[in-house]
């Protein structure tokens, strides 16, 4: 059976534009991939910063309260030597 030239012609340019066209996609892709992760890593890199700031700043109040509160021992302390007592151990 013979098969009309027009039609081997058409499948042979079909065939030539895929192959023409296999590296661009394919680049395209890997493109496409790498800017995916990199943008996720940025966004990791936001939150993971994010996310310090906050136990840095909740450090930094915990630490204030224990100062605080050890000025207010430290006054008691002062008022009940001033008024006669004895110095209490620490």
């Amino acid at each position: 059976m013979s098969v009309n030239d027009a039609v081997t012609d058409s499948v042979t340019q079909v065939n030539t534009m895929n192959v023409g066209t296999a590296p661009g996609s394919g680049q395209g892709n890997l493109q496409m991939a790498v800017s995916h992760a990199l943008s996720g890593a940025a966004w990791n890199a936001e939150s993971n910063n994010q996310q310090s700031a906050i136990v840095n700043h909740t450090a930094t109040i915990q630490n204030l309260n224990a100062l605080f509160s050890q000025g207010a021992s430290i006054t008691a302390r002062i008022l009940s030597n001033s008024a006669g007592d004895p110095p209490s151990e620490a």
